[in-house]
């Protein structure tokens, strides 16, 4: 079998370390990972088959030779919060995904694997973060199947080592006085290992019963935000009493939140916790993939 090229975009990130790393293990398969800066990211991946590349993905020069010989290019990169002109949902979700398709289309890349978002809507998503999300996927499954092949993938939170949510709150609980303001506590989610979002993407490149389709993956158990949050503080060995705040208050922390350093908390954070993050069918099991719970793999990274 020829060598398959893979280009991933945003393999630096959290699910994208762990998604290059399983693609590395594929026989007859090379990696070339977008990054920004040689210095930084130099050191990340140490597999003979993975290469890094520096591009700007917004230059369309650059990215056309990135995608040269690819046959699968690979798109992860997504943010929760807005910071500054240069990381705007509109330009990260959106006109991100439209310089990815036109450059594939010049370079001739036939599938593209697409991180979209449980619940993302181009018709009614309710946060900035939402709609974009799903005006990105809208953009990506429009594209002319006789030219590219496309797979998009929603996932609930995901978790595993190195995640921004467990270990998140578990940072802010480290410090917490005995008590946690929690906002909107009784949302709801079905959190996913990260391990079985990364099998997702590497058993649908070659599917072709994948093609086209946009899959919803959760975990095996869905729970409130409350309930993770107090699981967090007893894994991490502190008794701290969660207080839920009613939603006006809600509204409040994330105006507030929303602008502090790091936006631990944002406005548009609440708008998208007004939708429970869980699937009605857990698309996991199509792909074959049984969902592990967290309670077997939180407690050992956190």
């Amino acid at each position: 079998m020829a060598n398959q090229q893979i280009c991933v975009i945003g393999g630096t990130g959290f699910v994208g370390q762990h998604l290059v790393a399983r693609l590395s293990t594929i026989d007859n398969v090379n990696i070339r990972v977008a990054i920004r800066d040689t210095n930084r990211h130099q050191n990340l991946f140490k597999q003979d088959n993975v290469q890094l590349m520096v591009v700007d993905p917004f230059e369309p020069t650059q990215l056309q030779s990135f995608l040269a010989n690819c046959t699968t290019v690979i798109n992860l990169v997504g943010i929760l919060n807005e910071a500054g002109s240069q990381q705007t949902f509109l330009r990260v979700h959106v006109e991100l995904v439209k310089a990815i398709v036109d450059a594939a289309q010049v370079i001739g890349v036939k599938r593209f694997l697409h991180m979209s978002a449980l619940h993302a809507n181009v018709d009614s998503g309710p946060s900035r973060y939402l709609f974009s999300k799903g005006k990105g996927e809208h953009i990506a499954h429009n594209v002319n199947e006789n030219f590219m092949q496309v797979t998009s993938f929603r996932p609930s939170v995901i978790f595993g080592p190195g995640d921004s949510f467990f270990n998140r709150f578990a940072g802010l609980l480290r410090f917490a006085p005995g008590v946690f303001p929690l906002a909107c506590s009784n949302s709801r989610f079905q959190p996913i290992f990260v391990g079985d979002v990364v099998e997702a993407f590497a058993n649908s490149i070659n599917n072709s019963n994948t093609y086209g389709k946009s899959y919803n993956l959760c975990g095996p158990k869905i729970y409130t935000l409350g309930e993770l949050v107090s699981y967090t503080a007893k894994t991490i060995g502190r008794q701290i009493h969660i207080i839920g705040l009613n939603d006006t208050l809600s509204r409040i922390q994330g105006h507030v939140m929303g602008i502090l350093p790091g936006s631990p908390f944002s406005y548009d954070n609440y708008l998208s916790l007004q939708l429970d993050s869980v699937c009605k069918a857990n698309d996991l099991l199509k792909l074959g993939i049984e969902p592990k719970p967290l309670e077997n793999i939180v407690p050992t990274y956190l």
